[in-house]
């Protein structure tokens, strides 16, 4: 059972990998809560080492924290609800972008949050005296929300008993809500949220002015990734090798092989490049036959790249 979890999860989409993040730490929050409660009494231990916590001092013995928060949840409206906003309002977006650009958006959106949050509990006087924590994706999901609303202001959602609504009204209300929401009971998560807002209102009006502000985040997320895959490989090449790797025979090679990789270039690009112009080509064709909406992943990808490279 275990195997097919882990096939399906290396098998989906991003987005559908977020969801499954999100339930599986929901999950593991729980049952250790539950064993906890059963042996001690007590609440999850589990909690106070994935929420953002308000006090800086905190903060310093936890800063993993600025991330685990954003894909941790406790209460099971509050991951169901944030599941559903994420799924829905997630497809949408990626009708119009990658999902690199919503994995990118989905984290700036989190760390959006968490910096507001810190903010407002440091600096505003109604809440320097309190200390809270902050746990879930609502900030993430919001920054999502607001970008597509902002991209696509009136494309239209069926809402059950109200019907066709456009995405700015649900953007707007949602905003009013949060704005509304400071003034009462759980400020923190509000303003947590305006946060998230904020980071998705930059993406939506950045891109439309032909800038992508997720592509440093995404760089430096490709860059820790590649350094963890190939800590191996680095401490590997410390090894004492007792000269032999070094020896003239070993530099010849690597001179003949240098050689014939670069006399295979030239060619190698021509024949990428044909290749490139007929994939868009054939990609293009089906843009026009079916739509947007029609094309997969892989082949919006590949569509934002040429346009980008052009």
């Amino acid at each position: 059972m275990f195997d097919t979890l882990i096939r399906k999860y290396k098998s989906s989409s991003l987005l559908l990998r977020f969801i499954y993040i999100n339930i599986a730490v929901f999950v593991i929050i729980r049952l250790v809560g539950l064993v906890t409660f059963i042996a001690f009494g007590t609440g999850s231990i589990a909690l106070q080492w994935v929420e953002f916590p308000s006090d800086l001092h905190q903060l310093l013995v936890k800063p993993w924290t600025i991330v685990t928060y954003m894909f941790s949840h406790y209460g099971v409206l509050h991951i169901l609800f944030n599941m559903l906003w994420l799924y829905w309002l997630g497809r949408i977006f990626l009708e119009c972008f990658t999902p690199r650009q919503l994995g990118g958006l989905y984290v700036l959106g989190g760390l959006a949050g968490a910096v507001l949050y810190l903010a407002a509990y440091n600096l505003l006087p109604a809440l320097e005296s309190q200390k809270g924590a902050l746990i879930g994706a609502s900030a993430s999901v919001m920054a999502i929300v607001i970008a597509i609303s902002v991209y696509r202001p009136n494309y239209q959602i069926g809402l059950l008993f109200i019907g066709g609504i456009s995405l700015k009204w649900i953007a707007l209300v949602t905003v009013f809500i949060d704005l509304i929401g400071i003034e009462s009971g759980n400020q923190g998560s509000h303003i947590a949220h305006l946060g998230g807002m904020l980071m998705g209102l930059w993406f939506g009006l950045s891109i439309k002015s032909g800038h992508d502000i997720t592509s440093w985040i995404n760089h430096c997320i490709d860059a820790l990734v590649s350094f963890f895959s190939k800590g191996n490989m680095k401490r590997n090449a410390w090894k004492p090798t007792g000269g032999k790797s070094f020896n003239g025979h070993q530099e010849s090679k690597k001179k003949n092989k240098a050689k014939a990789k670069e006399a295979g270039s030239a060619q190698s690009n021509k024949s990428q490049t044909i290749v490139d112009e007929e994939r868009l080509d054939e990609i293009l064709g089906k843009l026009k036959r079916s739509g947007y909406g029609a094309l997969t992943d892989e082949e919006r990808e590949f569509l934002f790249n040429a346009s980008r490279k052009r």
